[in-house]
């Protein structure tokens, strides 16, 4: 069960918010748009009645009755942001083929380069770029490597922050074990991928998109700078081995490297109306540490990493894109037969779960079970905070929906048929 302390540790967040968004707005002209109000708003209205709720009540007893307030599902709550990382990763796990292994390939940006994707992160053209640029330098390695042009596939999130929460975005990909050789039909298993040269690679494909996308003699200097800086390439790692066979493996190492938040609810270790202190783990030393911002500094810290409208940070290429891999699905099941004598199972998929799941999972006991009769509470009402009452048993019932399913009985009475299903309604994203 949830503590007095937890549950105010998840509202600290929305205390911090709602407490400093209109200075915040007014120093930071740029984030008084449309969007960011919008984004603000499903998080301070998040878990509360007044964004919306679903009613459920007892039918047999008629005393049981639990509101459950709808949740932003954002990844920029941070009360929220368990729940995103389990979206995440059903996703995903949806995604991987039977059979196949991966790798786990992080590319990052050079410190210099940051302050100008900070510059356009308003528009998602830029990051859009970064996504594909990494998709054409990872496939140009992995032909190196295999010695012809062969096409591979990749599931790629972006990433925004660092572990402080700075701007830092970098890519974070799993890539398919082999790819596809097209002129032959045939599949080619990858046995060494040669991380030295993605370095090399990165560098070229990166600063050429930025030099395309930035035509500046400002960027033409930096370009230039950044060549004669970095001698060797841009930082790039490369995962020892595969990433996790098993999905249930796979989710944890998905949601550590993936689906974080910039800064999590429970590194926030206080806030005093002015100040912000929060830690987190130095990527160099390995130590935990500790820092205090001003609030509208940390409150910066937090909306920049907000993605513009419709942006699709998790994106699929080559043969992870569904229609690609239907027309070598064939081809690519042989070609792994051939190399691991049998295609070893699949990918088990992890279905995300609903509030009454989680609830269970976290307290072990039944939100939607009648305290009074043991009896499971059925939907009564949803109410939209901008579309109203959505849904009413009440009236259903009394306009006669349920005649119908009526049953004589001795006394008079009859059986109702009411919802049985748990509705997960957004606040913002009804569709009528």
């Amino acid at each position: 069960m949830i503590t007095e302390e937890e549950k105010k540790d998840k509202n600290i967040f929305k205390q911090i918010i709602e407490e400093n968004w209109e200075d915040f707005k007014k120093k930071y002209p740029s984030y008084n748009k449309p969007y960011y109000e919008e984004v603000i708003k499903k998080t301070l209205l998040c878990g509360s009645e007044q964004g919306g709720y679903t009613e459920y009540r007892c039918m047999e007893c008629g005393q049981g009755m639990r509101r459950i307030p709808f949740t932003c599902k954002s990844c920029f709550c941070l009360s929220c942001s368990k729940v995103y990382t389990d979206e995440v990763v059903s996703q995903v796990s949806k995604m991987l083929r039977s059979g196949m292994k991966y790798r786990h390939v992080v590319l990052t940006i050079p410190e210099q380069l940051r302050e100008v994707f900070y510059k356009y992160r308003h528009n998602g053209k830029i990051l859009s770029e970064l996504m594909r640029t990494g998709y054409r330098c990872v496939e140009e390695v992995v032909g190196t490597a295999v010695k012809r042009k062969v096409k591979i596939g990749m599931i790629m999130v972006l990433q925004t922050h660092g572990r402080s929460g700075h701007y830092n975005p970098h890519l974070h990909i799993l890539l398919t074990s082999g790819g596809i050789k097209e002129e032959r039909k045939e599949w080619k298993e990858l046995g060494y991928l040669p991380f030295e040269i993605i370095h090399t690679k990165w560098q070229y494909h990166l600063l050429n998109m930025i030099r395309e996308q930035v035509p500046t003699k400002e960027m033409n200097k930096m370009v230039d700078n950044l060549y004669k800086l970095y001698t060797k390439g841009f930082v790039a790692n490369v995962s020892k081995g595969e990433a996790p066979e098993k999905a249930k493996g796979l989710a944890k190492y998905l949601a550590k490297y993936m689906a974080s938040p910039p800064i999590s609810v429970r590194r926030i270790i206080r806030y005093d109306g002015e100040t912000v202190t929060y830690w987190y783990n130095d990527h160099e030393t390995k130590a935990r540490k500790e820092e205090s911002l001003d609030v509208l500094t940390f409150i910066g810290r937090m909306v920049q990493h907000i993605l513009p409208k419709g942006f699709q940070r998790i994106r699929y290429y080559g043969l992870q894109a569904t229609k690609t891999y239907e027309k070598w699905s064939q081809v690519i099941k042989e070609g792994l037969k051939n190399f691991c004598k049998a295609v070893q199972g699949v990918y088990e998929v992890i279905e995300s779960r609903n509030y009454r799941q989680r609830y269970k999972e976290s307290s072990g006991k039944d939100p939607l079970k009648c305290p009074f009769c043991g009896s499971e509470m059925k939907v009564w009402k949803i109410w939209h905070p901008i579309y109203g009452v959505i849904y009413d048993e009440e009236k259903n019932i009394r306009q006669g929906k349920y005649e119908k399913y009526s049953k004589p009985r001795d006394r008079g009475g009859c059986t109702l048929r009411g919802c049985t299903r748990i509705l997960q309604i957004s606040m913002f994203s009804l569709s009528l």
